[in-house]
């Protein structure tokens, strides 16, 4: 996994936590759920990543 994919990845995680975060503070229930995804998708993408990296 290179340095860009990574830093990429978690980005996308933090983007997430902070409209989460924004989605509580206004109670925004669809910025919220918008946030848990990204998050998410983010968690995920660099868990699958670490995976790649073990088997090389």
């Amino acid at each position: 996994m290179s340095g860009t994919d990574k830093l990429t990845d978690k980005i996308e995680e933090v983007s997430g936590k902070g409209k989460q975060a924004v989605g509580d503070a206004t109670d925004n229930r669809d910025l919220q759920a918008e946030g848990q995804k990204e998050e998410s998708k983010g968690n995920l993408k660099q868990a699958g990543e670490k995976v790649k990296d073990v088997f090389k």
